[in-house]
């Protein structure tokens, strides 16, 4: 579901808009998705029923469609924060963004939100997390924490 190709470390993106338009962008390139448009759309959909930013500089924006075609789970690690309406007030720079088909949303979805959302309980994960900027360890600590 993540892999070191579908994480991101140092992008200069300043928005939230710019963050959607990326992840929706890469999901078609990766084949996740078939349809940028549509994914972007579900982003923020989702955004505008509440924020997915969490505390610490984290968010978890995360899409259901039909234009997704298989789960996966893609991680940004931004240059400096951005304004997300995160719950502690302060700016987000680490995503963990959670892209499901629709026919998966009542099973994957909220299997990989809540072990996702727990990943972000615990502090000792946040701080590997955040001193961490190789890819391929990025992939292997939330490999290991979806699989525990």
């Amino acid at each position: 579901m993540v892999n070191e190709e579908l994480i991101f470390i140092d992008l200069d993106l300043t928005t939230q808009a710019d963050v959607f338009d990326f992840l929706s962008e890469t999901t078609v390139a990766r084949q996740i998705a078939t349809n940028k448009k549509d994914v972007q759309s579900a982003l923020k959909k989702r955004e505008e029923e509440g924020t997915t930013g969490m505390m610490d500089g984290f968010a978890i924006p995360h899409a259901k469609s039909d234009a997704i075609t298989k789960p996966a789970i893609l991680v940004i690690k931004l240059k400096q924060g951005i304004e997300w309406d995160s719950m502690d007030g302060q700016p987000t720079q680490y995503i963990i963004a959670m892209f499901i088909p629709t026919a998966e949303s009542g099973s994957t979805h909220l299997k990989v939100l809540s072990q996702v959302a727990r990943m972000l309980m615990k502090s000792d994960f946040k701080e590997e997390f955040v001193a961490t900027d190789s890819p391929v360890a990025l992939a292997t600590l939330i490999s290991e924490k979806l699989e525990a």
